[in-house]
């Protein structure tokens, strides 16, 4: 038994350094993503959304949805998608677990 967990420990510092070098490429690429898609929007861009987001309203109201393309429909979509996750991945943090609240 002692012999195994002498050979078990042994193997450890190899182990952690192939989980590091396999690891540095992957999280170089994820911080630079991040640093680009993962930023508030400055104030610049505010007032660019805000007018997106009033044709959107307008163009629905006009009757265009039925004029969207495949891909536009497909994109926007994943888009809402994607804020639902993350609204829902926060609520799970927010009340500390995936199972529901304490009323």
């Amino acid at each position: 038994m002692a012999q195994a967990v002498q050979k078990l420990v042994s193997k450890v510092p190899g182990m952690i350094n192939a989980t590091v070098a396999y690891s540095k490429p992957r999280l170089a690429t994820f911080w630079y993503y991040a640093r680009v898609e993962l930023v508030p929007p400055s104030p610049a861009e505010i007032p660019k959304a805000i007018q997106e987001a009033t044709n959107l309203v307008k163009g629905l109201q006009a009757g265009r949805l039925g004029q969207t393309t495949v891909r536009e429909a497909v994109r926007n979509g994943l888009v809402a998608t994607e804020v639902l996750m993350w609204f829902y991945i926060g609520e799970c943090i927010g009340k500390g677990g995936i199972v529901g609240y304490d009323v």
